[in-house]
């Protein structure tokens, strides 16, 4: 079934975004990429979303490469998987660990929503913050460390998988029907966007990539990399599921908490086998 918004007449040319708006805001917003953000409006915050995953991609590529020259150089797995989980951290400024650690504060609060939503915007990290930042970048050093002592081929290929599935997570989550909040921030400002059918084309074409990539190592490896897409979008969408019930809707801090659990658990499942 298909959202019934979707099926409305095109939208005018004042309503419509470009290409290039639309990958200025992604890049602008979510890395720290040289972008000029050109329109800062819901039309580009809708084409913007939608070109999500190559902003993860670009981060992806960029974070393997250092990790990449050290295993080439004689580094160990180890030291290459906590040199590529750093950089995505330097790339987009520790936004999404930012919001995974206010999330955690917020959700372990047990307050009512609007307690817990002035909790998340304080500057502060709380204990629930700092614990959840502990666990999940161990997580992903330790599966990323399985996945390059394979090879550093496995290893890169789980690093951009990963990082593309984590802003896919967030395309998804911007989708018309999931509401903000609160009126501010960039949660406000993209909440809502994404067309239902436009979020699942992006979804499939994100998933045909991860098992085209992966093809070469294999059938099974295709199809472990399509369930750990899979996989990490589930992830992703119980934990909003979960925000939106608790607080009312999304913030820019439930998006970075969406991101890190997709890429979280995409890493996972890669480790495995």
């Amino acid at each position: 079934m298909t959202d019934s918004t979707d099926d409305r007449p095109p939208l005018p040319p004042a309503e419509r975004a470009t290409l290039a708006d639309g990958i200025r805001f992604a890049f602008g917003t979510l890395t720290v990429l040289p972008a000029r953000i050109t329109r800062w409006d819901r039309p580009a915050a809708r084409t913007g979303m939608a070109c999500a995953p190559l902003a993860g991609l670009a981060v992806g590529l960029l974070a393997t490469v250092p990790g990449v020259l050290l295993l080439l150089l004689g580094g160990g797995p180890l030291l290459a998987a906590a040199v590529t989980v750093a950089a995505p951290a330097a790339l987009t400024r520790g936004l999404h660990l930012d919001g995974l650690a206010d999330t955690a504060d917020g959700l372990g609060s047990a307050k009512p929503a609007e307690d817990a939503l002035r909790i998340m915007k304080q500057s502060d990290i709380g204990p629930f913050g700092v614990i959840s930042l502990l666990f999940v970048l161990l997580i992903q050093v330790a599966a990323l460390a399985d996945a390059y002592a394979g090879s550093w081929t496995r290893g890169a290929l789980a690093a951009v998988t990963a990082a593309v599935t984590a802003r896919l997570a967030m395309t998804l989550a911007s989708r018309r029907g999931v509401p903000a909040a609160r009126p501010g921030g960039l949660g406000a400002a993209v909440a809502g966007v994404v067309p239902r059918r436009t979020a699942a084309q992006v979804g499939a074409l994100v998933l045909a990539a991860a098992v085209l990539a992966a093809l070469p190592a294999g059938l099974p490896a295709a199809a472990q990399h399509a369930a750990a897409v899979l996989a990490g979008l589930l992830a992703a969408e119980l934990l909003l599921r979960r925000c939106v019930h608790r607080f009312d809707g999304v913030t820019g801090d439930v998006f970075g908490a969406v991101c890190e659990t997709a890429a979280t658990t995409v890493l996972v499942v890669l480790a495995l086998g």
